[in-house]
């Protein structure tokens, strides 16, 4: 079977030469392509002696079925006529060549290269002609494709075998890693969390290594055949220029990335010679005027952010494709995006510094912010973390901390210690000054509280029905290290005081004084009695709660 085609591409404006007077050059360019077999053999852009870019091609079709026709030797030649190049096929003309059919700036000095390859195209055209109607070379094409068929085949096979084996290595290696002891306990966490990026990344090559597998599968099959040979090579070319452009952009972009990499050294060795440096700072070993302890640390994360934050703006322009439109509207989005939705973290920061800077919070500090009242265990960027003595840590929003007042009570007492207080309300019928002398004495007796600088108590309120009284005092180094357990200790002896000596702590919600004073009688309420009645008690209940 012979194919001959006649492609007319869109018209194009080229230059063309005017050295051949025999060729007129059309106002109208209309290129017109001469294929054989999917083959291009030759492309007319100037008319010759009258006859236009598409009847010169119509006359050249002709020239070739008639050549084929004859089926001799298929033997091609060329020869110069004057400013043309005659081409022939077995000793008959089939077309000629001209200045006028060639693009650039000096067509003419190209004519004599671009014969010669337009004789290597329509030998090769004919050749594979002859191929295609040639039933030994079809057989032997056939039997190449179903060998390479077999051998694509056997090697898809070993690339799933070895992707199968390989994730179930990584399956059993995260395994281990997740047995392993408290010492690697850290190790086990990120390779759990890395399981699925490494899966993602080995059944990502096996894809690949099959999409490769194929092209090279389907390029072997195209050229052992003649009618699509020509595709094949198509193929092989692409896929070379692909590989050229990949090993080209990475070569070139070796220099950048270079230089980005000296740049990110350099912010690294900055940022470890300010970090050691504050660091002496925030152990007292340096001190500095407008520099102590608790600013050290925030003050060592915000150069590290700034100092990164310069280098990444210096190495971004020798980062591959920064010059790039896509790269550069990713930023664009990018830089929207983060805009957009990091406001709130934008302001926890900020609050965070805040705090920081001004001082208004410590870590070990006894605060209370809020309806939360504990110890500062944590003051971060984005939150502070509080332990509250009840067995459960609150953490606070930065934002949320700085928008509410903060009750300090660690602040003005030295050697980290915390102010006692509590408050009472007693009846206008009991002498304040007694009950000053009990609150006084509850203090005494509670083993946390300082002597020096010594408990005082002040009547806060005078109320309708009674008389608000506040014990002021501060901790001491047997003090519980939970203001909460020192609290409990306080509040139980002013209990004791105040029923030894029959005064009653009135309720906010009074309405008239009860019969008898509302306080515990007598008895073993001592805490080694306390503990004996309860358990006698608990055995006068338990035949009770049997029966």
């Amino acid at each position: 079977m012979l194919l001959l085609s006649l492609d007319a591409p869109a018209q194009t404006l080229e230059p063309t030469s005017p050295a051949m007077a025999a060729s007129t050059p059309p106002t109208d360019l209309a290129s017109t392509t001469v294929s054989l077999n999917n083959r291009r053999v030759v492309t007319f852009r100037a008319s010759l002696l009258g006859d236009s870019a598409a009847e010169r091609a119509e006359m050249a079709r002709q020239a070739l079925l008639t050549g084929l026709a004859k089926r001799g030797p298929g033997l091609v030649s060329r020869s110069v006529v004057g400013d043309a190049v005659r081409f022939e096929l077995d000793g008959q003309t089939l077309f000629f060549l001209v200045a006028g059919d060639l693009t650039g700036s000096r067509p003419g000095a190209l004519l004599e290269a671009a014969s010669m390859d337009v004789m290597r195209r329509l030998q090769l055209a004919v050749h594979e002609t002859r191929e295609f109607a040639d039933p030994r070379r079809l057989a032997e094409g056939a039997a190449y494709t179903v060998a390479a068929t077999v051998v694509a085949y056997l090697l898809m096979r070993l690339v799933l075998m070895l992707r199968g084996r390989l994730l179930a290595r990584l399956d059993a290696q995260v395994q281990g890693w997740r047995d392993a002891t408290q010492a690697r306990a850290l190790v086990a966490t990120y390779a759990e969390h890395a399981r699925p990026v490494a899966r993602f990344m080995a059944v990502a090559l096996s894809w690949g290594l099959g999409l490769l597998l194929l092209d090279f599968w389907l390029t072997y099959v195209l050229r052992q055949f003649a009618y699509t040979r020509p595709w094949g090579e198509r193929s092989t070319a692409w896929l070379l220029e692909v590989l050229e452009r990949f090993a080209l952009a990475i070569a070139g972009a070796v220099p950048g990335l270079i230089t980005a990499a000296l740049i990110f050294v350099l912010a690294r060795l900055v940022t470890r010679a300010v970090g050691l440096f504050l660091q002496r700072v925030e152990r007292d070993d340096l001190h500095i005027g407008w520099l102590d302890a608790d600013t050290a640390g925030p003050t060592r994360s915000l150069g590290t952010v700034v100092i990164w934050l310069f280098a990444l703006a210096m190495a971004y322009p020798y980062l591959p494709g920064a010059n790039s439109d896509a790269f550069k509207g990713v930023s664009v989005l990018a830089g929207v995006m983060l805009s957009l939705g990091a406001s709130s973290i934008v302001g926890q920061v900020l609050s965070g510094f805040s705090l920081m800077y001004t001082r208004v919070l410590r870590v070990g500090e006894y605060v209370k912010i809020g309806d939360t009242e504990g110890s500062v265990v944590a003051l971060g960027m984005f939150a502070t973390r509080i332990h509250t003595g009840m067995g459960e840590e609150v953490s606070l929003p930065n934002t949320l901390v700085s928008s509410q007042p903060v009750r300090n009570f660690s602040r003005l007492v030295a050697d980290g210690h915390f102010v006692l207080h509590t408050s009472v309300t007693i009846g206008y019928a009991t002498p304040w000054r007694q009950v000053h002398a009990m609150l006084l004495e509850a203090a005494r007796r509670t083993a946390g509280v300082a002597p020096d600088p010594a408990p005082y108590v002040v009547q806060t309120a005078l109320s309708d029905f009674y008389i608000e009284y506040r014990l002021c005092a501060q901790s001491n180094k047997q003090a519980p290290q939970r203001r909460v357990e020192a609290m409990n200790q306080l509040h139980g002896h002013v209990l004791d005081v105040f029923n030894e000596n029959g005064v009653q702590i009135m309720s906010p919600h009074y309405r008239a004084d009860p019969a008898e004073p509302q306080v515990v009688p007598p008895g073993p309420w001592t805490k080694p009695q306390a503990e004996d009645a309860a358990a006698a008690l608990a055995g006068a209940r338990k035949p009770s709660a049997q029966t």
